[in-house]
C-alpha cells in the first residue's frame, strides 16, 4: 500500500513540476533572467546552508588570491548566476532552429563539424559551467543529429524525470554514468557527439588525482581511457552568458590524448590536460561554475601519502 502511495505521490509531483517548467518557459527569456536575479537575492539567506558549501569551495580555490570580502561577493554572483539559470533551462521547450539566435551564439563551431567528419564520433569535454543544459539542447538543434550525454541520475525521481525530458527533447540519449561504457562506445561508433562533464569529484577507484586550482582532486579517468582506446576526437565546449543575456557557445581546438607508452602515466597526464582546460575556463568566469559540489571530497576524506607521485611514477 505504501509503495502504491509513493508512486502516486511521485507521479503527482512530477506532473506539478512539469507544469511549472512549462509555465516558466512562457516567461520571456530576459524577463525570466531578471526574476531569477531578484529571487536569488531574496532566497540566498534561506538557503545559506548550501551556499556555505560554495563559499568553502571558493575559499579552497581562491583563498590565497582573494580577500574574504571578495570571496563572499563572488559567492553572491555564483548564486545569482544559477538563480537565473533556473528560469533559462525551461526555454529548452521553446528552442527551434529558426529561433536559436534568440538564445545562443556559436563561436568556432566548424571545429566540431571538422571532428565529426573523421567518422569516429566526438567526445564533448565540458563541465557544470555556464548553462550546460541549454548548451546541450542548442547543440542538438544545430547539429541536427541526435547526440548523447553521460549523466548521473538525480536522487529525487520526479526531478530526474523532468531533467531527462528536457535533455532528450531533441533526441539526445541519456547514458547513465555507471556502467555506461558500452553505450558510449556505440554512440561514437555511430559518429555521434557525446557530452561528458568531467568536473566533479569521484571515488578514488574511479579516477586519478590531478591538480585543480592548485590542489589535487580525484577526477574520472574514463574520458582519457576511451579517447586513447578509440581515437575519438575530444573537443572542449563551454557556454558563457553575454551582456545581452544570450549564451556564447565556444568550441575549442581538438585535444590530443597523451601517448608516451606508459598506460597509467598517459591516462593521468591526459586527464590533467582536460582539467587544465576546464580550470582555465572557470578562472575566466568563476561565477559560472557549480561551486555547490564538493570537488575535493575524496582527497579531503582520504589524504594521499606524501610519496604518492613518487610511488606511481613510471
Amino acid at each position: 500500500m505504501k509503495s502504491r502511495e509513493n508512486k502516486i505521490s511521485c507521479e503527482l509531483t512530477y506532473r506539478f513540476m512539469r507544469l511549472s517548467v512549462l509555465v516558466v518557459s512562457l516567461i520571456p527569456f530576459h524577463l525570466g533572467q531578471r526574476i531569477g536575479r531578484v529571487l536569488g537575492r531574496l532566497f540566498a539567506p534561506v538557503l545559506k546552508g548550501r551556499f556555505k558549501v560554495s563559499l568553502e569551495g571558493l575559499r579552497t580555490a581562491y583563498g590565497s588570491e582573494l580577500t574574504e570580502k571578495e570571496l563572499i561577493d563572488l559567492n553572491r554572483r555564483v548564486i545569482l548566476h544559477f538563480s537565473q539559470m533556473a528560469f533559462e533551462v525551461p526555454h529548452i521547450l521553446r528552442l527551434r532552429r529558426e529561433n536559436l539566435s534568440k538564445y545562443v551564439v556559436f563561436e568556432n563551431e566548424k571545429r566540431l563539424f571538422n571532428a565529426l567528419e573523421k567518422g569516429k564520433g566526438v567526445f564533448i569535454l565540458t563541465g557544470h559551467f555556464g548553462n550546460w543544459e541549454l548548451m546541450s539542447a542548442a547543440m542538438a538543434v544545430r547539429i541536427e543529429k541526435p547526440g548523447a550525454v553521460v549523466a548521473r541520475p538525480i536522487d529525487f525521481y520526479p526531478a530526474e524525470r523532468i531533467i531527462s525530458d528536457l535533455r532528450s527533447n531533441f533526441g539526445t540519449d541519456i547514458i547513465p554514468k555507471q556502467r555506461g561504457i558500452r553505450k558510449i562506445l556505440k554512440a561514437v561508433q555511430e559518429n555521434r557527439a557525446v557530452g561528458i562533464l568531467l568536473d566533479q569529484n569521484v571515488a578514488w577507484y574511479e579516477g586519478v588525482f590531478v591538480p585543480f586550482f592548485g590542489k589535487l582532486a580525484c577526477t574520472n579517468k574514463g574520458l582519457a581511457l576511451m579517447a586513447q582506446k578509440t581515437g575519438t576526437p575530444v573537443v572542449p565546449v563551454f557556454s558563457v552568458r553575454q551582456k545581452d543575456g544570450r549564451y556564447l557557445i565556444s568550441f575549442g581546438e581538438e585535444v590530443e590524448a597523451v601517448r608516451r607508452g606508459n598506460k597509467v602515466g598517459d591516462i593521468e597526464e591526459t586527464t590533467n590536460v582536460y582539467m587544465k582546460i576546464i580550470e582555465r575556463q572557470i578562472r575566466r568566469h568563476p561565477d559560472h561554475w557549480f561551486w555547490f559540489h564538493r570537488r575535493w571530497k575524496t582527497v579531503n576524506s582520504c589524504p594521499l601519502p606524501e610519496d604518492y607521485f613518487e610511488a606511481s611514477a613510471p
